[in-house]
């Protein structure tokens, strides 16, 4: 076997075996994880009226108002609806047809 305890350790060798598989969950799972809902929290936070954006839902809008919680998306043909500031996903790299 590759990995085979020394006799009288096993406990040991077990522990550093445990903590190196967390160290690797952590670097590979958990701090990407954590750095994307980071980025996603700024993003929600810095929308502004005038930009282009896309909800989770893929309705693609221009902000022309925000408020605390919510943005109002112009549509198209003067259409307006409003959606939480958490519902959108990202910035729109395609221009709206007018």
């Amino acid at each position: 076997m590759l990995l085979q305890a020394p006799a009288g350790g096993t406990n040991w060798y077990s522990l550093v075996l445990m903590g190196g598989i967390f160290v690797v969950m952590y670097f590979f799972m958990i701090r990407p994880q954590q750095k994307k809902a980071k980025d996603q929290q700024k993003f929600v936070d810095d929308l502004k009226e005038g930009d282009q954006v896309v909800t989770i839902g893929g309705l693609h809008g221009k902000i022309v108002e925000t408020t605390d919680k919510t943005v109002t998306l112009d549509v198209g043909r003067g259409m307006r609806l409003v959606f939480e500031k958490t519902a959108i996903s990202r910035e729109s790299s395609q221009r709206l047809a007018q």
